[in-house]
């Protein structure tokens, strides 16, 4: 068994000091030890993007990301996007417009498209297409996410939601059902 090592890093602006194994990926930190569980885990091999953090404001996929390598950096997941009781800008886009099916991939889409949209406040419908190509979403054909991405880039997102303790998006599920219909 190896031995383990210990790290400090930020998580959604709250240090934690832990002992883990060399081997023990970041999203499987996040998720088990931190309780962060709208990081998910889908591919385990980079290909669909549902593990996407900020490593220091950079877009990474944590599931082939070690713990270890997190060490002394600031990671914020899709549950540290939410201010004050209020959900991001983003967040609310993807709410308002729709913009997720089953929901699986929606964090990981929200964090690539924070990171897009923090490289490029104003990007055109094919800059936000090639920016979230490492992220792959099953059910909605990504017209409502590249609505929403272009929502929250215009700023024309109303910003009345609130975050309920056990959901990352704070969709209603009668809306999470019809999310898929344009």
């Amino acid at each position: 068994m190896a031995s383990s090592k210990t790290i400090t890093v930020e998580v959604d602006d709250v240090s934690y000091t832990d002992d883990v194994e060399p081997r023990l990926l970041l999203v499987q930190y996040l998720r088990e030890r931190l309780g962060k569980t709208g990081t998910l885990i889908g591919c385990d091999t980079t290909n669909c993007g549902a593990c996407t953090v900020h490593l220091d404001g950079v877009s990474v996929k944590s599931c082939t990301m070690f713990a270890v390598q997190a060490d002394g950096h600031s990671v914020t997941t899709i549950e540290g996007l939410a201010r004050d009781g209020k959900l991001a800008p983003l967040q609310q886009a993807f709410h308002q417009c729709h913009a997720l099916q089953c929901g699986f991939c929606t964090p990981g889409m929200i964090m690539q498209s924070a990171s897009l949209l923090a490289e490029n406040p104003h990007p055109t419908e094919q800059e936000i297409r090639d920016g979230l190509e490492g992220n792959l979403c099953r059910c909605t054909g990504y017209q409502n996410i590249v609505a929403a991405v272009q929502a929250a880039a215009d700023g024309t997102v109303s910003s009345d939601s609130t975050v309920s303790s056990d959901s990352t998006v704070s969709a209603d599920s009668d809306e999470t059902e019809t999310a898929g219909v344009a």
